[in-house]
């Protein structure tokens, strides 16, 4: 990042800045004396939480229009895009919103970045646009992103989105580079993702039993500490995968008992078990129309690959996370202040 008083020169763009990750952007920013510009959608209820240094613009990544009000600047001012937005989904199927926003809005913050002559953009796609590896191999960056080898919606849009990218580093001489995080964990996370609400529901005794399995998650202070190094280190057309340890479901449970003193669940069911009662899901979920919590595709998603080799990101962004024990506890300290749990810690 430059030096304090080069600040003056520079504007961050963070879109999606009232989220998880990209409100801890730009808090990281604005701790090194950064100016930022955030991208919100009108009516969001998170935009009360966003910093108060922020220069909050209203708007929609699949909106031309107010892109081009979110890009427009001092002709003398260094932009430095920083793309968050996103919308995060567990269904597997296409979603016309999900595409949109994704992989459309993505192809408009390019043609925004290249309008502008941005010095830098900095991409968030995700570890679900690499396709898995089996078991006890690490899975690692990929240069080329094919939609059709990835398993769910979400991830291919950010497949697609991912390839948008490194195209336009070829075709335009676009200067961008790639994070891939994992799963976001962390306090703040006003949009209750799936670690938050995980720990709501073990702690309201909603999880009797769990799956055979594990989970990748990263803290998001840490992962914009390492999104902020990439906006000066990162290299020209290159990736790098932002993971943490992979935590087993046992391991979780008892995490979360020994912080919380709640009673610990020891059943866990194994994982082909835990494939039929996904399917068994899926189909009461089409016959009632009532959203079911373990679909086919969480139950994928617990038993795959979830072992990432982050040493790319260690050595030329200095990546580094914080204990996991340590985000989960900070996350149930703020979800207890939120009274989304009532438990003693």
């Amino acid at each position: 990042m430059k030096q304090q008083n080069q600040q003056s020169e520079r504007l961050y763009l963070v879109t999606g800045v009232a989220g998880n990750l990209g409100s801890s952007v730009a808090a990281s920013l604005i701790e090194q004396g950064g100016r930022v510009r955030g991208l919100v959608l009108e009516g969001d209820p998170a935009m009360t939480r966003v910093h108060k240094n922020v220069e909050v613009c209203v708007g929609d990544v699949t909106d031309i229009g107010s892109l081009e009000r979110f890009f427009t600047t001092d002709s003398d001012t260094e932009l430095i895009v920083i793309h968050c937005a996103a919308i995060i989904t567990l269904n597997p199927d296409f979603n016309q919103k999900v595409y949109d926003v994704n992989y459309v809005g993505t192809n408009n913050i390019i043609n925004a970045c290249i309008l502008h002559s941005v010095k830098k953009l900095v991409y968030v796609s995700s570890t679900g646009a690499i396709p898995e590896l089996p078991h006890g191999k690490a899975i690692s960056e990929v240069m080329v992103f094919d939609p059709d080898a990835i398993v769910g919606y979400y991830g291919k849009t950010k497949a697609m989105a991912s390839q948008a990218v490194l195209d336009a580093v070829k075709l335009y001489d676009l200067d961008a580079s790639i994070v891939f995080p994992t799963g976001i964990c962390g306090p703040g996370d006003y949009a209750y993702g799936p670690v938050a609400s995980f720990i709501m529901d073990y702690c309201a005794g909603k999880m009797p039993v769990g799956l055979e399995g594990s989970f990748n998650a990263v803290d998001a202070r840490d992962l914009a500490d390492a999104i902020v190094s990439c906006c000066d280190n990162g290299r020209k057309g290159e990736g790098y995968i932002l993971g943490n340890e992979c935590v087993t479901m046992q391991q979780m449970f008892h995490l979360l008992s020994e912080i919380t003193s709640s009673k610990e669940v020891k059943t866990i069911l194994p994982a082909g078990l835990s494939r039929l009662l996904g399917l068994a899901s899926d189909l009461w979920e089409k016959i009632s129309g009532n959203p079911v919590r373990i679909t086919s595709f969480t139950v994928y998603n617990m038993i795959r690959n979830n072992v990432f080799d982050c040493t790319k990101a260690k050595r030329e962004l200095g990546f580094k996370t914080r204990p996991f024990a340590d985000s989960i506890r900070d996350t149930v300290f703020w979800l207890r202040e939120e009274n989304k749990i009532q438990v003693s810690v």
